[in-house]
């Protein structure tokens, strides 16, 4: 694999999704981790330092284990990564004459394995305020941008590269093929992470540590509970147990949807719960986000033990976590007050003595959506837009009520079929509506209305990290509006949602 040391750059997840694109298996640590728990040293073919928020002349300034200098791998520092390099065979780095943030233009002015079949003008994209003042010894200069910067560094002799550019970044034109240099040409390694062995492997990892076990999984209905399903009951069949919470939540004929696909399959071994009751009366008169989130996660919590209880002999719990949960949940930092709470890492109670079964969870989005194919689950699974955990619990926005949570269910509903009929459904990564709590003025056959206002929401995205609201043809936004406003009682305002993230983010809470 290649090693990702992560120095807490908001592109570190590109740097890992492009190089498990060219089918090589990755990993992403914390940059300071210890090497003795990371579990397969001895697989390590390169090591990657990514970007970061700190100076490396600064005091506490995260630095990597010392070992990695003495692994005798290939190592490529990216940014900040590369002023590591520097500082640590001798180097001066300190703030930049000229900082360079967004599109810059480099010169590629020495051969070098990294820049193979590169023209010597490039566009790089930038973001760092420091600069390596001068070259360590042993190390050549590669190339320089158009401020007189030092832009990229190489030791052949050791594989040690450098660049102060990002290449992961779309804006840097050949960036994949500057990763593709160290994977292949400097690292040599196989093209050999594919989905077919990902499943393979896990059937027998699984296999092997659940033996004869029960294992019991909460079934939302999702692409990440339904591919997690799907393989682990590839390994332990009639021993899987699965939980449907129905807590009113969901989206329009949820329920009945996962009792379609998933009722024959498990029989008696698929358990729907009715806790519609359970949920809104506890979420009664809550209008903090985080709060909301912390209550029906406990409360899913309080019933999905109250089931686990009932099956005899259990002793390990399925969950459909993935990479971004996991890393968004590590930092750096240490511990950081979090954009929202993943559900997946640390929601369990203490109480709970199960072993957690996680095949998902070194899985990218997209890479879970390959497997969930790979697995022949139906389209409509594996296509699904991603809806978050807490479902419109975090869609009605002030408090929730049944009333309100109805009126958003339709328009929802509505949304959703007209952007599929339009054939826009499988172009775009997430499209949903918001309800807020404002009521505003209308009129209605002659009559005056005060009613709610629905949010349309619709962006493009890889990965969920970053997005661009989607630009809507005019007539179907015009139809998704009348129809609305037309059909749902309680909405008489509908306005759509022009924000990227960063700075807003894709949900509303």
């Amino acid at each position: 694999m290649i090693l990702i040391l992560d120095f807490g750059s908001q592109y570190t997840q590109l740097i890992a999704r492009l190089i498990r694109e060219e089918k090589v298996y990755c990993e992403v640590y914390p940059g300071n981790i210890k090497l003795s728990k990371i579990k397969d040293i001895s697989s390590i073919e390169g090591i990657i330092l990514s970007g970061g928020y700190a100076s490396v002349y600064e005091k506490n300034a995260p630095l990597p284990n010392e070992k990695i200098w003495t692994l005798g791998k290939p190592i490529l520092g990216i940014c900040y990564g590369l002023q590591l390099i520097a500082k640590h065979f001798g180097a001066k780095v300190a703030p930049a004459k000229s900082r360079e943030f967004g599109k810059t233009q480099i010169s590629i002015i020495a051969q070098s394995p990294l820049f193979k079949n590169l023209l010597t003008d490039q566009q790089v994209w930038a973001s760092h305020g420091d600069e390596v003042l001068n070259v360590p010894k042993n190390f050549k200069l590669i190339a320089k941008s158009d401020n007189n910067a030092n832009a990229a560094i190489s030791n052949d002799l050791q594989k040690i590269y450098g660049v102060q550019f990002h290449p992961e970044v779309k804006h840097t034109n050949n960036g994949r093929k500057i990763l593709q240099n160290f994977i292949f040409t400097i690292c040599a390694c196989p093209k050999n992470w594919t989905m077919e062995s990902y499943i393979k492997q896990q059937v027998k990892q699984i296999k092997m540590q659940v033996g004869d076990e029960k294992v019991l999984c909460a079934l939302s209905g999702g692409v990440d509970s339904s591919v997690a399903v799907a393989i682990v009951h590839k390994a332990v069949g009639k021993n899987l147990f699965c939980v449907y919470v129905d807590h009113g939540l969901q989206k329009m004929g949820e329920t009945q949807r996962v009792k379609n696909i998933f009722g024959k399959k498990f029989g008696k071994n698929l358990k729907i719960v009715n806790a519609k009751k359970l949920f809104l009366d506890k979420l009664k008169g809550v209008v903090d986000p985080e709060q909301k989130r912390k209550i029906i996660g406990g409360a899913f919590i309080e019933v999905f033990e109250r089931e686990a209880k009932k099956i005899k002999d259990l002793n390990f719990l399925l969950q459909g976590t993935i990479y971004p949960d996991i890393i968004e949940s590590v930092s750096i930092k240490g511990k950081k007050a979090p954009i929202k709470s993943h559900h997946n890492v640390g929601g369990l109670p203490k109480t709970m003595k199960l072993n957690l079964l996680e095949p998902l969870k070194f899985l990218f989005k997209d890479e879970v959506r390959l497997l969930g194919k790979e697995l022949k689950l139906p389209d409509e699974i594996i296509n699904r837009q991603p809806f978050p955990g807490p479902g419109f619990g975090v869609r009605v926005l002030g408090e929730i009520t049944k009333e309100k949570l109805e009126i958003l269910r339709k328009a929802d509903f509505i949304a959703e079929a007209e952007i599929r009929s339009s054939g826009l459904y499988d172009k775009i990564w997430q499209s949903f509506t918001v309800l807020l709590p404002q009521k505003t003025v209308g009129v209605m056959g002659d009559v005056r209305t005060y009613e709610y206002v629905i949010v349309l929401r619709a962006v493009h995205s890889c990965d969920a990290m970053t997005a661009e609201w989607v630009k809507l043809p005019y007539e179907v936004l015009d139809k998704i509006s009348s129809k609305i406003i037309n059909e749902v009682r309680g909405a008489n305002r509908v306005v759509y949602d022009i924000s990227n993230k960063p700075p807003a983010t894709i949900e509303w809470e």
